[in-house]
Order: C-alpha cells, then sequence, then structure tokens
C-alpha cells in the first residue's frame, strides 16, 4: 500500500452492548452503493481455550464510553490505511453462552482486499487495545482474562 488512504464518505459506528449483536444488521449499516465487498467477522463464545476444555460461558466487562471511544479511534486508524467506506463494530458486555456472539466486524470496501485486511486490522487492534475484559467459567473455576492480563487483548 502507498501511503495513507482518505477516509471513505460511509458511516462509522460502534457499539458496546449487553444486547445481541445481530450479523445481518451489521452487514445492512455499512451496505453502500460504492461498495464491492462488505467483510463481516464474528466472534463467537467457543467450549475451550489454550489449554483448558469445558469453558461453559464467558463473562464480558467494559468501560462502555471508553471502549466505544478506543473502539473509534481504531476504527478512524482503519479508514486511514484502507479506503474504507463505512465501518461497524459491535461487542456484547454480560454473561454470553457457548455458540453466541461476542463481538462483531463489518466493513464495506470497493474491493475485497481492502476490505479483508481492514477487519482482520479491525478485530486485532480492539483485542489488543479496548478495554474489555472476560472472565472464562468451566467446571471448577473461572479466571478474568483481557488487557493487562499478561497476554494482549487476553486469549482469542
Amino acid at each position: 500500500m502507498d501511503g495513507p488512504r482518505q477516509p471513505g464518505p460511509g458511516l462509522t459506528r460502534v457499539r458496546v452492548s449487553p444486547e445481541p449483536i445481530d450479523p445481518a444488521s451489521l452487514a445492512r449499516q455499512v451496505a453502500h452503493p460504492r461498495a464491492g465487498a462488505v467483510c463481516l467477522f464474528l466472534g463467537t463464545v467457543r467450549d475451550h481455550s489454550p489449554g483448558r476444555e469445558g469453558v461453559t460461558h464467558l463473562d464480558y466487562e467494559a468501560y462502555p464510553g471508553v471502549a466505544e471511544e478506543q473502539i473509534a479511534a481504531i476504527a478512524a486508524e482503519a479508514r486511514e490505511r484502507w479506503p474504507l467506506l463505512s465501518v461497524a463494530v459491535e461487542h456484547r458486555v454480560g454473561s454470553l453462552a457457548v455458540g453466541e456472539v461476542s463481538v462483531g466486524v463489518a466493513v464495506s470496501s470497493a474491493h475485497r482486499a481492502d476490505g479483508l485486511e481492514a477487519v482482520r486490522f479491525l478485530i486485532d487492534e480492539i483485542k489488543a487495545r479496548a478495554p474489555l475484559w472476560k472472565k472464562e467459567h468451566w467446571p471448577g473455576g473461572a479466571e478474568w482474562i483481557g488487557p493487562g492480563s499478561g497476554e494482549p487483548g487476553g486469549r482469542d
């Protein structure tokens, strides 16, 4: 890529909320007539993590206003790096069962390569920098994981 890109004309939307994430709604939010690609990433709660089987659920906590501001700043960085038309990011807080969507990232762009690269950047930077924490629960225990826990952004 040759130098910074100008942000596209579309929206940037960020939400940290206990409300469920609707993937179709995320895709609609970034729809744009100039888009040749809508790229969507969904992070879901799984039943294991590195070195641990039997995860039953996760609890997510955040400083909502601060988390939204940090995610918006990351989205602005993505818009400077790639010619994105629109960006939408949602992250859940509260207790989530295995299989539920914990985070959704959607972007639209004229070309798929820009969109795919931007989505990867967004989710990696959100995990590393946003003030969000998760507590993994399994039979017989629980552990908080997040920024400052020894692993950038916590475990995948």
